[in-house]
């Protein structure tokens, strides 16, 4: 793509995030896509939490530390990310000599944005020794700000690997935060944000439901607030509730997490019943991140073709918010 070329898209990224152009007429989108991929030595990373079709054509499939190791180890030149922004951020500050795209600027992610840079650096300047460990969804200037990252899936081993003498800083996600307290026993400063697909859970729903269900496991990501964990068989990453109905001798779940997730559940277990978690909103029968769903073939098709958008960070960010990051890898 020369600058010329991203000049003239410009205007059209900055009021709608994607590149808009007519798809030509008669074309396999799914066919293109993985033509195109071949032809730019591009490749397909995409969140579980993706629309069906585009993680059939993902080349890594997988939950966040999945992701972000994958994205470490990539030999080819273009990375295409199929999630939201802080994942494509976090892609580049890994491999910051790939050209890294997303479908959409708008994928963004309601729990990172709940952790705005500047009140964090305030937040966390008053309490100047202790250790601050950011879940991985969040911004590029808050892991920058971090001493250690963690995904939901090594999030228990970044706190052990903590001396038990030193204070800990938790953001973003207090739910997950609270989580972490109640399993390690340690008392740790959580910032107040939350994810709100794993918060539109409801308790009572989710009660009523396991009692029509009464041989479902329920299971559940540890972004849930404390209640809903409370009743949960399992809790875990959302790699972790995969091996469990893969492991479990049950044969129906009622899933809290993002419905994303059972795409894969069913290809993995097809004899096995998935049920979608029931949120607050009876008008809706699972809860769906809105910005993740933002990503369309559509998309993927047009980022790919003029591989635009790309997502572009200061070297001084990168280096900064790379270090914690690979703490993080290193813990394996």
């Amino acid at each position: 793509m020369k600058a010329h070329d991203t000049q003239i898209h410009l205007p059209q990224l900055q009021r709608r995030g994607f590149i808009n152009e007519p798809i030509p007429e008669g074309i396999s989108l799914e066919a293109e896509i993985l033509r195109l991929k071949e032809e730019k030595n591009a490749v397909l990373l995409a969140h579980y939490y993706q629309e069906d079709a585009i993680q059939e054509l993902a080349d890594y499939l997988g939950d966040s530390l999945y992701l972000a190791q994958a994205a470490k180890e990539v030999k080819e030149d273009v990375i295409v990310f199929a999630g939201v922004h802080f994942m494509a951020e976090t892609a580049k500050i890994i491999n910051p000599s790939k050209k890294v795209l997303l479908p959409d600027l708008k994928a963004g992610c309601s729990l990172a944005d709940s952790c705005p840079p500047t009140d964090f650096k305030k937040f966390k300047e008053q309490h100047p020794d202790a250790v601050v460990v950011t879940y991985i969804n969040c911004s590029a200037e808050i892991k920058a700000l971090s001493d250690i990252v963690c995904t939901s899936s090594n999030a228990l081993r970044v706190i052990e690997s903590i001396p038990k003498e030193s204070p800990i800083i938790f953001a973003p996600d207090k739910n997950l935060g609270r989580y972490l307290i109640k399993e390690t026993g340690r008392d740790m400063i959580l910032w107040e944000g939350s994810c709100l697909v794993h918060e539109a859970f409801s308790f009572d729903r989710i009660v009523a439901l396991a009692q029509e269900h009464p041989t479902a496991d329920f299971i559940a990501h540890p972004e849930s607030e404390s209640q809903v964990l409370d009743i949960a068989k399992y809790v875990g990453s959302t790699s972790g509730l995969l091996n469990y109905v893969q492991e479990s001798q049950a044969t129906s779940f009622i899933v809290a997490t993002e419905a994303g997730i059972l795409h894969e559940m069913k290809k993995r277990c097809p004899g096995k019943t998935f049920i979608p978690a029931p949120v607050e909103d009876e008008s809706c029968a699972c809860s769906e991140c809105a910005y993740m769903k933002l990503n369309t073939l559509e998309k993927l098709y047009n980022c790919l073709r003029f591989e635009l958008p790309e997502i572009q960070l200061d070297s001084q960010l990168i280096a900064a918010a790379k270090a914690p990051i690979d703490r993080m890898l290193a813990l394996g």
